[in-house]
């Protein structure tokens, strides 16, 4: 016997569960909020998301989530374009510029290097990384990958391709713990972390 009274919400719980982190309890109560809210409420709901997905870009700089073609990070001629923070994604950007102590720009690998679930290096943003060391005037990349064991692989590998480069490579600091990603750091300590970055060499 079906669950739901309705065919049409048992839709939208079921569509709503799809999302990360969200149970079919959940889903249901979102559901029956939007139910609940203005009928305006779920059509600007609807026109957001699809607007979004339609419409959003990728800087073609730094492969950060952009409205146009270059990010307003990399836009921003007040930002220190010599330095360079690889990132695994866009939420890392998030967390990182939440602590306001990085002035500098990004780079989005969209993914770190993990055989087990099949992904090397030609599936994530690494080959623009080192043309960016190639063409830009980089001075320091600084490595932020998180502190697992696919973080440090793909941390290795990149210092590999650019360690001949005329160019400093760093990892942030270790306040972060083993394990962590870093949108679940706190701000201090990510902070402190990016301010106390260590040479790559000497951590490897």
């Amino acid at each position: 016997m079906n669950d739901f009274s309705s065919r049409l919400l048992e839709t939208a719980v079921s569509e709503l569960s799809r999302l990360p982190g969200i149970g079919k309890k959940t889903a249901l109560r979102l559901a029956l909020h939007i139910l609940k809210e203005d009928e305006s409420y779920a059509e600007n709901l609807g026109k957001a998301i699809i607007k979004m997905r339609n419409e959003i870009k990728f800087c073609t700089k730094c492969n950060n989530i952009s409205d146009s073609q270059i990010c307003e990070i990399c836009a921003n001629n007040k930002r220190d374009e010599n330095t360079v923070c690889v990132v695994e994604d866009i939420r890392d950007v998030l967390a990182i510029e939440k602590t306001s102590q990085f002035n500098g720009l990004y780079h989005v690998l969209g993914g770190i290097i993990n055989p087990i679930e099949g992904i090397g290096p030609n599936d994530i943003n690494v080959g623009h990384l080192v043309k960016r060391v190639n063409t830009e005037e980089i001075n320091e990349i600084i490595l932020a990958l998180p502190a697992t064991v696919e973080g440090d692989t793909t941390n290795y590998y990149i210092y590999k391709l650019i360690k001949n480069f005329d160019i400093k490579v760093t990892s942030i600091a270790k306040g972060v713990a083993i394990g962590d990603e870093l949108e679940y750091a706190d701000e201090i300590t990510l902070g402190r972390s990016i301010i106390n970055r260590l040479p790559f060499s000497e951590i490897s």
